[in-house]
């Protein structure tokens, strides 16, 4: 990876990581594109790579949201019955997402050498999934008025379940947490925190046992994840600024009509 390819990468994780488009999918499809000898299960690597930049931003930017989960986690039994529901839902979508992840990783990388993916394969399969998402970003325009506290066991599953599933290139994980928020009636403001709370466990603990051993720490990977830091915090705050007003659905479905057509350019 030259200097270009990491500043167009950081900045491409920076703002897809945060709308209905996902940014594991355009890494794949850049790296495709650019990169020669590299295989979806590097891609995927890769892209959790520049997941930290953005981890870093969300981190800043709710820092005093995780401090008080924190706090609260350790104190959990002294917890009143709304903040242990809080903390409940954080951590069993965290754990189902994460056993689903991993699962779906492993199948990646023992099936990638059986099928032989080709690049054309890859942005079919990706323009198809981008499709998905946008067709569940529209599934409902708007959320409802329940909040966090107001999670139950099945929030948590489904929460989980999409965040896991997330782990595939082309479903975006923040369209499909915020969809399923949606749909189970939370308030869009409130859809977009807790998606963004939500990434900060398992994109930290993906990093921590799948990137150790297998990056080596160059200036291009630091340019990248400085990138993905900064314009990923400049579009966190625009979403929660503007998130009565945003809709991604139809985007997300266009760009994955021109995905398909890319394929057969």
């Amino acid at each position: 990876m030259n200097f270009i390819e990491a500043i167009v990468l950081g900045i491409s994780q920076g703002v897809t990581e945060w709308i209905p488009i996902s940014s594991e999918g355009v890494t794949v499809l850049l790296g495709v594109n650019f990169f020669d000898g590299i295989t979806a299960t590097e891609l995927i690597r890769l892209s959790l790579y520049l997941h930290l930049g953005t981890f870093l931003a969300a981190l800043f930017y709710f820092r005093q949201e995780v401090k008080a989960l924190l706090k609260q986690l350790f104190a959990y039994r002294k917890n009143d019955s709304k903040t242990k529901a809080v903390l409940n839902f954080y951590l069993i979508a965290t754990l189902v997402s994460g056993g689903l992840g991993y699962v779906i990783i492993r199948a990646v990388e023992g099936l990638e050498g059986l099928l032989g993916t080709t690049s054309t394969v890859v942005i079919v399969v990706l323009g198809v999934l981008l499709l998905i998402t946008g067709a569940v970003q529209l599934a409902k325009r708007g959320g409802g008025a329940r909040s966090v506290e107001d999670a139950t066991l099945t929030d948590s599953l489904l929460a989980g379940i999409a965040q896991g599933l997330a782990v595939l290139p082309g479903l975006s994980r923040s369209g499909l947490t915020v969809s399923t928020f949606l749909l189970r009636d939370f308030d869009d403001s409130q859809s977009l925190r807790m998606s963004f709370i939500l990434s900060l466990p398992i994109v930290l603990v993906g990093n921590v046992l799948l990137n150790t051993t297998n990056f080596v720490f160059t200036a291009e990977l630091f340019i990248a994840l400085a990138l993905a830091f900064l314009v990923g915090l400049a579009t966190i705050h625009g979403l929660l600024r503007f998130a009565k007003k945003i809709r991604f659905g139809y985007f997300v479905i266009i760009f994955g009509v021109l995905v398909l057509a890319s394929a057969f350019i």
